[in-house]
């Protein structure tokens, strides 16, 4: 059964989905008006937290990308920890399906995007935009189903955005690592043992815990590695046993500032393209086209493909009420990558050595494929759930 809180959420997506679009709508507006300096202005504007002779200093769209992102895989570690200990993701069987689900829609998509930009040392950076799910996005356009949605429909595809999650973040650790600081990476390993000790002694004071993730993030931020992977860890280290209140008060402090101010805010500081910049050779270029094409297509057919097999193989099985088409219609939904894409995009294409890729054709492919996935997806669902 699902929780409360997992309710809840559920009946939040239609309003966090309707602002994440409104907030994209109001970036583009600015960008392509008169406001267009002020916009670019603003994301520009140097923030520095100085101490002594330590300091950080970013222009304001880093402090947004790097730091208030943080708090939103904060969130999605909390959520990945409570689904596996005692939610969706608690046992193997219910793990396989949107597993394997997560593996093709993360494979299938980064080969279709490789395709199409092998050989371009400066595109194949983005390999990665077109494999993540905006779980925000695809579960609003869910919710406007009304309840005819089978409530295993709705867990299935939270879990696979949960999952797919935790392969942006192994990958954004992995692929999108910049140089390394030793002196950082051992503060950061310090940070990291005292949470796993607070941890394995049941300390449940979260306040104590945030604490010493605020050193964390600041020092995995100096080292090279993403400032964004000290939110999952401290979310994973967070005790849920013998802390269930708790636990799930921080959870559901979180949700508001996180869906409701910060999600925003970063789709605002990020999708504002300006339509004066692009051509038709922007929409046929090959990063455009290579995301475009992995979210429309390699999505929904690594999602449905690798599902079927999991099924085949007899490790996983459809949820209860859920239909092949309903599956199907799921597996479009998935190529909303949006606030994911988005992200890594930042991260694949951010400027380097004074040289900055044109960064168009990210964001078009990411908006195209996730508009296409978003519409597709909600007409085949509202037709598979009328024949039912």
């Amino acid at each position: 059964m699902l929780t409360h809180s997992l309710l809840s959420f559920f009946k939040k997506e239609s309003s966090i989905g309707f602002l994440l679009m409104f907030a994209t709508a109001l970036a583009m507006l600015m960008a392509n008006t008169s406001f267009d300096a002020y916009y670019n202005d603003l994301m520009s504007v140097p923030v520095v937290v100085s101490i002594s002779t330590f300091t950080i200093a970013k222009p304001l769209l880093l402090w947004i990308n790097d730091g208030l992102m943080a708090v939103f895989f904060f969130m999605v570690g909390l959520e990945v920890k409570r689904e596996v200990v005692m939610g969706s993701l608690n046992s193997l069987s219910k793990l396989a399906l949107p597993t394997f689900a997560a593996i093709g829609g993360m494979l299938v998509p980064a080969l279709i995007y490789t395709y199409f930009n092998y050989g371009d040392e400066g595109a194949m950076k983005g390999w990665a935009i077109p494999a993540a799910t905006d779980i925000a996005f695809a579960l609003g356009i869910l919710s406007l189903l009304g309840n005819r949605v089978p409530v295993g429909l709705k867990v299935f595809l939270l879990a696979l955005a949960i999952i797919d999650d935790l392969g942006a973040i192994l990958i954004i650790a992995f692929f999108y690592t910049s140089e390394i600081s030793t002196l950082s990476i051992e503060i950061a390993l310090l940070m990291f043992t005292v949470l796993f000790v607070m941890n394995r002694r049941g300390v449940v004071n979260n306040s104590a815990y945030v604490l010493v993730g605020i050193i964390l993030w600041t020092a995995v931020l100096k080292s090279g590695v993403h400032a964004t992977l000290a939110g999952v860890i401290l979310g994973l280290m967070i005790p849920l046993k013998n802390n269930e209140k708790s636990f799930e008060e921080l959870m559901h402090s979180l949700h508001t500032p996180v869906n409701y101010v910060i999600l925003p805010i970063f789709a605002f500081a990020n999708a504002g393209i300006s339509f004066a910049q692009v051509s038709l050779s922007d929409l046929k270029d090959n990063v455009t086209m290579g995301i475009t094409f992995g979210l429309l297509f390699g999505k929904q057919l690594g999602v449905f493909l690798f599902s079927a097999l999991a099924i085949k193989l007899k490790i996983g099985a459809l949820p209860e009420g859920v239909k092949w088409g309903h599956l199907y219609g799921v597996s479009i939904l998935s190529g909303i990558g949006f606030t994911m894409s988005l992200f890594i995009g930042s991260l694949a294409f951010e400027c380097s050595g004074g040289v900055c890729f044109d960064m168009v054709d990210e964001r078009l492919g990411i908006l195209l494929g996730s508009l296409l996935s978003g519409i597709i997806g909600y007409l085949v669902l509202k037709w598979q759930l009328r024949k039912a």
